[in-house]
Protein backbone atom coordinates (compact mmCIF):
# COMPACT_ATOMS: atom_id res chain seq x y z
CA UNK A 1 0.00 0.00 0.00
CA UNK A 2 0.88 3.47 -1.33
CA UNK A 3 0.63 5.70 1.79
CA UNK A 4 1.12 8.85 -0.08
CA UNK A 5 -1.10 7.41 -2.68
CA UNK A 6 -3.53 6.96 -0.02
CA UNK A 7 -3.38 10.69 1.44
CA UNK A 8 -3.42 12.19 -1.79
CA UNK A 9 -6.73 9.97 -2.91
CA UNK A 10 -8.32 10.65 0.45
CA UNK A 11 -7.92 14.54 0.16
CA UNK A 12 -9.48 14.42 -3.75
CA UNK A 13 -12.49 12.65 -2.31
CA UNK A 14 -13.06 14.81 0.71
CA UNK A 15 -12.59 17.85 -1.81
CA UNK A 16 -15.11 15.97 -4.09
CA UNK A 17 -17.73 15.40 -1.01
CA UNK A 18 -17.67 19.04 -0.27
CA UNK A 19 -18.00 20.15 -3.29
CA UNK A 20 -21.01 17.40 -4.68
CA UNK A 21 -22.94 17.57 -1.29
CA UNK A 22 -24.32 20.50 -1.76
CA UNK A 23 -25.15 20.00 -5.58
CA UNK A 24 -26.27 16.87 -5.26
CA UNK A 25 -28.88 18.57 -2.89
CA UNK A 26 -29.68 21.76 -4.97
CA UNK A 27 -30.00 19.66 -8.08
CA UNK A 28 -32.93 17.57 -6.05
CA UNK A 29 -34.65 20.53 -4.93
CA UNK A 30 -35.15 22.33 -8.07
CA UNK A 31 -36.21 19.20 -9.78
CA UNK A 32 -38.48 18.48 -6.77
CA UNK A 33 -39.98 22.29 -7.67
CA UNK A 34 -40.17 21.50 -11.17
CA UNK A 35 -42.42 18.35 -10.71
CA UNK A 36 -44.16 20.08 -7.84
CA UNK A 37 -45.37 22.75 -9.67
CA UNK A 38 -45.59 20.67 -13.27
CA UNK A 39 -48.49 18.97 -11.60
CA UNK A 40 -49.38 21.32 -9.61
CA UNK A 41 -50.36 23.99 -11.87
CA UNK A 42 -53.60 25.15 -13.49
CA UNK A 43 -54.47 23.90 -16.74
CA UNK A 44 -55.69 27.86 -17.78
CA UNK A 45 -53.05 29.20 -15.61
CA UNK A 46 -51.49 31.88 -17.58
CA UNK A 47 -47.98 31.94 -15.86
CA UNK A 48 -45.22 29.61 -16.88
CA UNK A 49 -44.20 26.79 -14.55
CA UNK A 50 -40.46 27.72 -14.64
CA UNK A 51 -41.50 31.28 -13.44
CA UNK A 52 -42.80 29.68 -10.01
CA UNK A 53 -39.92 27.14 -10.18
CA UNK A 54 -37.34 29.98 -10.85
CA UNK A 55 -38.79 32.54 -8.07
CA UNK A 56 -38.76 29.63 -4.93
CA UNK A 57 -35.19 28.43 -6.47
CA UNK A 58 -34.20 31.60 -5.90
CA UNK A 59 -35.54 32.05 -2.61
CA UNK A 60 -34.44 28.41 -1.30
CA UNK A 61 -31.10 27.65 -3.13
CA UNK A 62 -29.05 30.38 -1.68
CA UNK A 63 -30.67 29.30 2.18
CA UNK A 64 -29.21 25.79 1.01
CA UNK A 65 -26.12 27.20 0.31
CA UNK A 66 -25.37 28.87 3.50
CA UNK A 67 -26.75 25.63 5.14
CA UNK A 68 -24.01 24.06 3.49
CA UNK A 69 -21.51 26.01 4.38
CA UNK A 70 -22.41 26.42 8.09
CA UNK A 71 -22.71 22.48 7.54
CA UNK A 72 -19.02 22.10 6.92
CA UNK A 73 -18.01 24.85 9.63
CA UNK A 74 -19.74 22.62 11.91
CA UNK A 75 -18.74 19.60 11.14
CA UNK A 76 -14.99 20.58 10.28
CA UNK A 77 -14.35 21.98 13.96
CA UNK A 78 -16.97 19.99 16.20
CA UNK A 79 -17.82 16.99 13.61
CA UNK A 80 -15.51 14.76 16.13
CA UNK A 81 -17.43 16.06 19.79
CA UNK A 82 -20.49 15.08 17.95
CA UNK A 83 -19.89 11.48 16.51
CA UNK A 84 -18.34 10.65 19.96
CA UNK A 85 -21.66 12.41 21.90
CA UNK A 86 -23.49 10.00 19.82
CA UNK A 87 -21.56 7.06 20.36
CA UNK A 88 -22.19 8.21 24.26
CA UNK A 89 -18.26 7.82 24.65
CA UNK A 90 -16.77 9.37 27.61
CA UNK A 91 -12.58 10.88 27.10
CA UNK A 92 -10.26 9.27 29.91
CA UNK A 93 -6.74 10.46 30.66
CA UNK A 94 -3.45 8.52 31.43
CA UNK A 95 -4.71 8.44 34.76
CA UNK A 96 -8.19 6.69 34.55
CA UNK A 97 -6.54 3.90 32.61
CA UNK A 98 -3.21 4.04 32.09
CA UNK A 99 -2.64 0.65 30.08
CA UNK A 100 -4.89 1.74 27.85
CA UNK A 101 -3.69 5.49 27.19
CA UNK A 102 -0.06 4.15 26.91
CA UNK A 103 -1.13 1.47 24.19
CA UNK A 104 -2.70 4.72 22.43
CA UNK A 105 -0.04 6.26 22.68
CA UNK A 106 2.85 3.79 21.43
CA UNK A 107 0.44 2.93 18.39
CA UNK A 108 0.79 6.70 17.68
CA UNK A 109 4.31 7.27 18.16
CA UNK A 110 4.98 3.72 15.99
CA UNK A 111 2.82 5.43 13.26
CA UNK A 112 4.25 9.20 13.80
CA UNK A 113 1.43 10.73 14.58
CA UNK A 114 0.53 12.48 17.90
CA UNK A 115 -1.65 10.70 20.53
CA UNK A 116 -4.82 11.05 19.80
CA UNK A 117 -7.67 11.83 22.48
CA UNK A 118 -9.36 8.71 24.30
CA UNK A 119 -12.37 7.72 24.59
CA UNK A 120 -14.35 4.70 26.73
CA UNK A 121 -17.82 3.27 24.92
CA UNK A 122 -19.39 1.85 28.77
CA UNK A 123 -21.04 -1.27 26.67
CA UNK A 124 -19.92 -4.72 27.09
CA UNK A 125 -20.04 -4.76 23.32
CA UNK A 126 -16.67 -5.18 20.86
CA UNK A 127 -16.25 -2.17 18.78
CA UNK A 128 -14.08 0.42 18.23
CA UNK A 129 -13.41 3.66 15.75
CA UNK A 130 -11.62 6.52 15.02
CA UNK A 131 -12.73 10.11 14.13
CA UNK A 132 -10.91 13.72 13.98
CA UNK A 133 -10.20 15.98 10.93
CA UNK A 134 -6.67 15.36 10.91
CA UNK A 135 -3.95 13.34 13.22
CA UNK A 136 -3.26 16.64 15.32
CA UNK A 137 -7.28 16.42 16.06
CA UNK A 138 -8.06 13.24 16.36
CA UNK A 139 -9.73 10.55 18.76
CA UNK A 140 -9.86 7.19 19.15
CA UNK A 141 -13.40 5.38 20.92
CA UNK A 142 -13.05 1.78 22.22
CA UNK A 143 -15.70 0.00 24.27
CA UNK A 144 -15.46 -1.31 27.52
CA UNK A 145 -15.88 -5.10 25.95
CA UNK A 146 -13.35 -5.13 23.58
CA UNK A 147 -10.74 -3.83 26.33
CA UNK A 148 -12.30 -6.76 28.70
CA UNK A 149 -12.45 -9.47 25.85
CA UNK A 150 -9.34 -9.27 24.34
CA UNK A 151 -5.90 -9.89 25.08
CA UNK A 152 -2.90 -7.10 24.56
CA UNK A 153 -1.94 -8.15 21.31
CA UNK A 154 -5.47 -8.21 19.43
CA UNK A 155 -6.15 -5.14 21.26
CA UNK A 156 -2.99 -3.29 20.26
CA UNK A 157 -3.74 -4.36 16.85
CA UNK A 158 -7.68 -3.19 16.94
CA UNK A 159 -5.89 0.15 18.08
CA UNK A 160 -3.37 0.17 15.30
CA UNK A 161 -6.43 -0.26 12.66
CA UNK A 162 -8.27 2.90 14.31
CA UNK A 163 -4.41 4.47 13.75
CA UNK A 164 -4.20 3.70 10.35
CA UNK A 165 -7.59 5.23 9.77
CA UNK A 166 -5.86 8.59 11.44
CA UNK A 167 -2.73 8.26 9.62
CA UNK A 168 -4.21 7.57 5.78
CA UNK A 169 -6.80 10.81 6.21
CA UNK A 170 -10.07 8.69 5.60
CA UNK A 171 -11.59 9.81 9.53
CA UNK A 172 -12.29 13.29 7.98
CA UNK A 173 -14.23 12.08 5.44
CA UNK A 174 -16.68 10.08 7.71
CA UNK A 175 -16.81 12.69 9.49
CA UNK A 176 -17.93 14.98 7.77
CA UNK A 177 -20.12 13.48 5.62
CA UNK A 178 -21.52 11.67 9.26
CA UNK A 179 -22.54 14.58 11.01
CA UNK A 180 -23.23 16.28 7.65
CA UNK A 181 -26.15 13.97 6.46
CA UNK A 182 -27.02 14.04 10.16
CA UNK A 183 -27.79 17.90 10.27
CA UNK A 184 -30.23 17.20 6.96
CA UNK A 185 -31.92 15.10 8.56
CA UNK A 186 -32.46 17.37 11.52
CA UNK A 187 -33.35 19.73 9.17
CA UNK A 188 -35.52 18.10 6.66
CA UNK A 189 -37.73 16.78 10.16
CA UNK A 190 -37.97 20.81 11.23
CA UNK A 191 -38.94 21.78 7.83
CA UNK A 192 -41.45 19.53 7.78
CA UNK A 193 -43.10 20.10 10.95
CA UNK A 194 -42.98 24.51 10.41
CA UNK A 195 -44.49 23.37 6.93
CA UNK A 196 -47.38 22.24 9.01
CA UNK A 197 -48.16 25.28 10.78
CA UNK A 198 -47.98 27.70 8.16
CA UNK A 199 -50.74 29.59 7.13
CA UNK A 200 -49.08 30.33 2.87
CA UNK A 201 -49.94 27.50 0.62
CA UNK A 202 -47.44 28.22 -2.12
CA UNK A 203 -44.57 28.42 0.63
CA UNK A 204 -46.00 25.69 3.05
CA UNK A 205 -45.54 23.35 0.01
CA UNK A 206 -41.99 24.03 -0.83
CA UNK A 207 -41.09 24.13 2.86
CA UNK A 208 -42.75 20.37 2.20
CA UNK A 209 -40.37 19.58 -0.37
CA UNK A 210 -37.18 20.62 0.69
CA UNK A 211 -37.73 19.13 4.45
CA UNK A 212 -38.79 15.65 2.21
CA UNK A 213 -35.93 16.28 -0.09
CA UNK A 214 -33.83 16.48 3.17
CA UNK A 215 -34.91 13.37 4.28
CA UNK A 216 -34.51 11.52 1.49
CA UNK A 217 -31.23 12.54 0.84
CA UNK A 218 -29.96 11.19 4.68
CA UNK A 219 -32.19 8.05 4.91
CA UNK A 220 -31.74 6.96 1.33
CA UNK A 221 -28.50 8.57 -0.58
CA UNK A 222 -26.62 8.41 3.02
CA UNK A 223 -26.21 5.01 3.37
CA UNK A 224 -25.07 5.03 -0.76
CA UNK A 225 -22.44 7.71 0.09
CA UNK A 226 -21.31 5.81 3.09
CA UNK A 227 -21.08 2.59 1.50
CA UNK A 228 -18.49 3.62 -1.54
CA UNK A 229 -16.48 5.13 1.46
CA UNK A 230 -16.15 2.58 3.89
CA UNK A 231 -15.89 -0.66 2.14
CA UNK A 232 -12.09 -0.12 0.39
CA UNK A 233 -10.61 2.25 4.02
CA UNK A 234 -11.37 -0.74 5.88
CA UNK A 235 -8.79 -2.75 3.83
CA UNK A 236 -6.21 -0.05 4.37
CA UNK A 237 -6.89 0.45 7.79
CA UNK A 238 -6.47 -3.12 8.17
CA UNK A 239 -3.26 -3.37 5.87
CA UNK A 240 -1.86 -0.54 7.94
CA UNK A 241 -2.37 -2.19 11.39
CA UNK A 242 -0.41 -5.19 10.36
CA UNK A 243 2.06 -3.01 8.82
CA UNK A 244 2.53 -1.33 12.24
CA UNK A 245 2.55 -4.08 14.76
CA UNK A 246 3.78 -6.58 11.99
CA UNK A 247 1.32 -8.56 13.18
CA UNK A 248 -1.51 -9.30 11.14
CA UNK A 249 -2.72 -12.39 12.95
CA UNK A 250 -3.25 -10.38 15.99
CA UNK A 251 -5.66 -8.32 14.34
CA UNK A 252 -7.66 -11.38 12.77
CA UNK A 253 -7.60 -13.09 15.57
CA UNK A 254 -8.97 -10.02 17.42
CA UNK A 255 -11.58 -9.61 14.47
CA UNK A 256 -13.21 -13.04 14.94
CA UNK A 257 -13.85 -12.09 18.20
CA UNK A 258 -15.62 -8.90 17.26
CA UNK A 259 -18.03 -10.90 15.06
CA UNK A 260 -21.15 -11.07 15.75
CA UNK A 261 -20.83 -8.88 19.25
CA UNK A 262 -20.23 -5.48 17.82
CA UNK A 263 -23.55 -4.04 18.18
CA UNK A 264 -23.55 -0.74 20.36
CA UNK A 265 -27.05 0.04 22.00
CA UNK A 266 -26.17 4.13 21.39
CA UNK A 267 -25.73 3.90 17.75
CA UNK A 268 -28.70 1.63 16.84
CA UNK A 269 -30.49 4.30 15.27
CA UNK A 270 -27.10 5.66 14.01
CA UNK A 271 -26.16 3.88 10.72
CA UNK A 272 -23.63 6.95 9.98
CA UNK A 273 -21.60 6.55 12.71
CA UNK A 274 -21.74 2.83 12.95
CA UNK A 275 -19.80 3.19 9.10
CA UNK A 276 -16.91 4.42 11.31
CA UNK A 277 -16.50 1.62 13.56
CA UNK A 278 -14.02 -1.45 13.06
CA UNK A 279 -17.16 -3.06 12.70
CA UNK A 280 -20.87 -2.30 12.15
CA UNK A 281 -22.44 -1.15 15.19
CA UNK A 282 -26.19 -1.70 14.28
CA UNK A 283 -27.97 -5.13 13.17
CA UNK A 284 -28.10 -4.75 9.40
CA UNK A 285 -31.67 -4.73 7.95
CA UNK A 286 -32.59 -7.75 5.37
CA UNK A 287 -33.55 -5.57 2.34
CA UNK A 288 -30.39 -5.23 0.28
CA UNK A 289 -28.35 -5.63 3.36
CA UNK A 290 -25.72 -7.51 2.41
CA UNK A 291 -25.22 -5.20 -1.68
CA UNK A 292 -25.40 -1.54 0.21
CA UNK A 293 -23.46 -2.86 3.78
CA UNK A 294 -20.65 -0.35 4.70
CA UNK A 295 -18.09 -2.92 5.94
CA UNK A 296 -16.92 -5.90 4.05
CA UNK A 297 -17.75 -9.33 5.64
CA UNK A 298 -15.25 -10.13 8.86
CA UNK A 299 -14.26 -13.58 7.08
CA UNK A 300 -12.59 -11.63 4.03
CA UNK A 301 -10.87 -9.65 5.93
CA UNK A 302 -9.63 -12.05 8.00
CA UNK A 303 -8.75 -14.24 4.90
CA UNK A 304 -6.82 -11.27 3.76
CA UNK A 305 -4.89 -10.88 6.98
CA UNK A 306 -3.76 -14.88 7.31
CA UNK A 307 -2.52 -14.50 3.99
CA UNK A 308 -5.24 -17.71 2.36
Amino acid sequence: MNIHKELKANKIKTFLIILLFPLVLGVLFYASLWALFFFAQQPNSQIPVYYHVNHWASVVLPIVAVISILWMMISYYKGGDMMMRAAGAVEIKRKDSPEIYSLVQNVAATAGVPTPRVFIMNTQTLNAFATGRDPEHSAVALTVGIINKLNRPELEAVIAHEMGHIVNRDIRLTMLVSTGIGVLTLLGQILIRVRARGKNGQAALVMNIAGLVFLFYGAFLAPIIMFALSRRREFQADATSAYLTRNPLALASALEKISGRSEVEALKDNTLVSAACIEKAVKPGKFLSGLFSTHPPIEERVRVLRGN
